[in-house]
């Protein structure tokens, strides 16, 4: 499996790697590549627009060697993804969560900040100003235009079952859709503000919106965070306790390739179940290889 790195850090590659061989074992060996050029971290949504030729180029030259069975994007906003599965033809038959549960869940995105009690994230706001952001219910139209078929079915689908090449998964859907399995209400807790509409947008177009309890945001700039590994780690448990206490989340996604590390740890320090992402994916192509 080659795992692809949208960002262009390669300490940041080697660390997704390795969590991945975890994750797989070694009957799937792992390679990991890096983008040639863009920044050392997607933090805002030019960084990951920009980043989707670069992922598409790198998947297209692990492929031409004829040893990849399968592409893991590893970002949590999985730029060039659908050029990825459309450039080695692969469908994405990745479903609605199950039905059972017919309650609207309200989507919102909360700032961790210092505001509210002690360390505790508190309501998004902008210049001073606090609020929130609803994310809109994509409902089946919404799902159908996004390229997802409406599945009734308690469970999900993995994502990316190939239809004549190889299995090409996201961390990022890959991670939402096993938090929002049997109709779960899950959260979302990152680092990267800037992307928390992009984010929206991604939940909403898998047809989530319905079961996503909102995304915390930790305080602080996310590279100066992610260069301190003991405050982040802090950052991020806030957030995680935020979005289960808070907002009724039943499972918390860790919304970030280079938080896979604090994802890991963060599944023993919490009550709550912590997704990490890259594990998710690495469970989501090792069902599509199996198959």
């Amino acid at each position: 499996m080659v795992l692809v790195n949208p960002n262009t850090s390669t300490a940041t590659t080697a660390m997704m790697a390795a969590i991945a061989r975890r994750s797989l074992g070694p009957a799937l060996p792992v390679r990991g590549v890096t983008v040639a050029r863009g920044p050392r971290m997607l933090t805002d949504p030019d960084a990951l627009r920009a980043a989707a030729p670069e992922v598409l180029a790198a998947g297209l030259r692990a492929t031409a060697g004829g040893d990849c069975v399968a592409l893991l994007v590893a970002a949590f906003g999985d730029p060039g993804l659908a050029e990825l599965r459309a450039a080695t033809s692969t469908t994405s038959t990745a479903g609605a969560t199950s039905t059972a549960s017919t309650a609207s869940t309200t989507s919102t995105a909360r700032a961790a900040g210092e505001a509210g009690e002690a360390g505790a994230p508190g309501p998004v706001g902008t210049a001073g100003v606090t609020g929130e952001a609803v994310v809109p219910t994509a409902g089946a139209a919404g799902v159908r235009a996004a390229g997802f078929p409406v599945v009734g079915a308690t469970g999900v689908p993995a994502a990316g079952v190939p239809a004549a090449g190889i299995p090409v998964v996201g961390i990022g859907e890959a991670a939402l859709l096993e938090a929002a399995a049997a109709g779960t209400p899950f959260g979302i807790a990152t680092t990267t503000p800037l992307l928390a509409d992009a984010i929206h947008a991604r939940v909403t177009a898998l047809g989530l919106a319905d079961l996503c309890t909102g995304i915390r945001l930790t305080a602080g700039d996310p590279e100066r965070l992610s260069a301190d590994p003991v405050l982040l780690l802090d950052r991020l448990e806030r957030a995680v306790r935020a979005g289960a206490e808070r907002d009724g989340a039943r499972a918390v996604v860790i919304g970030g390739g280079p938080l896979g590390e604090a994802a890991e740890e963060l599944q023993a320090r919490c009550a709550v179940r912590v997704v990490a992402p890259i594990p998710a994916a690495c469970r989501a192509i090792a069902r599509l290889l199996t198959a």
